[in-house]
C-alpha cells in the first residue's frame, strides 16, 4: 500500500515520462514537491522500489522503470504508411495501412513527437538489425549524424543511415 505522498510521486513520474519521454531527475522531484534536499526524493524512490512499483538502475541518472501495468494513456497508435525499401529505392506511399500500438515508455520519445511506421522490404540494413519484414518507427524531424532515416529521393523512398562528414551528408547502407 502506498502512502499519499508516494502515490503523488508515482503519478508525477508517470506524468513526466508520458509528456517528456524520460523520467524526472531527483532534483526535479525535489523541486516539484518542495523537499529541502534530494535525499527526501531518493528516500521516496527507494520506498517505491521496495514496494515493487518502480525499478531503478543503480548509478544511472533518471534510469527508472514503472512496473505497474501500462494504462491506455501510455499506448500510442502509430500509423503505418506502407513499405520502405531497404535496398533500391521504391515509389513512396502516403496512405495509412493501419497502425501499430506501442508503449511510448519503451520508445523514449515524447508523446507529441511526429511518429510514423513503415514496413521494411529488403536487406540493406541487416547490420543495424533491421530485417526484411520488420516494422520501423520513425520520428519526423531533421536528421542527425548516424540516424537511421527514411529518405525521399526523386519521389522514391529508401531506409538508410544518415552520415554527415563536415558539410557533406550522405546515405549509407548497413550490410557488409
Amino acid at each position: 500500500m502506498l502512502t499519499n505522498r508516494q502515490q503523488e510521486i508515482l503519478e508525477f513520474l508517470r506524468s513526466e515520462h508520458r509528456e517528456k519521454g524520460f523520467m524526472p531527475s531527483t532534483r526535479e522531484i525535489q523541486h516539484h514537491f518542495g523537499f529541502a534536499s534530494q535525499t527526501a526524493a531518493v528516500s521516496h524512490l527507494r520506498a517505491l522500489e521496495r514496494k515493487g512499483v518502480i525499478h531503478r538502475l543503480p548509478g544511472k541518472a533518471r534510469a527508472m522503470m514503472l512496473l505497474d501495468e501500462p494504462d491506455r494513456g501510455d499506448i500510442l497508435d502509430i500509423p503505418v504508411y506502407g513499405q520502405i525499401a531497404a535496398g533500391m529505392a521504391a515509389e513512396a506511399e502516403q496512405d495509412s495501412d493501419g497502425c501499430v500500438s506501442v508503449d511510448i515508455r519503451m520508445l523514449g520519445i515524447p508523446r507529441n513527437a511526429k511518429t510514423f511506421a513503415l514496413r521494411v522490404r529488403g536487406e540493406s540494413m541487416i547490420d543495424a538489425h533491421i530485417m526484411d519484414g520488420d516494422c520501423v518507427i520513425l520520428e519526423h524531424r531533421p536528421p542527425r549524424h548516424r540516424d537511421i532515416v527514411a529518405a525521399l529521393i526523386d519521389g522514391e523512398t529508401t531506409l538508410k543511415r544518415f552520415i554527415k562528414r563536415g558539410s557533406k551528408p550522405y546515405l549509407k547502407a548497413e550490410n557488409a
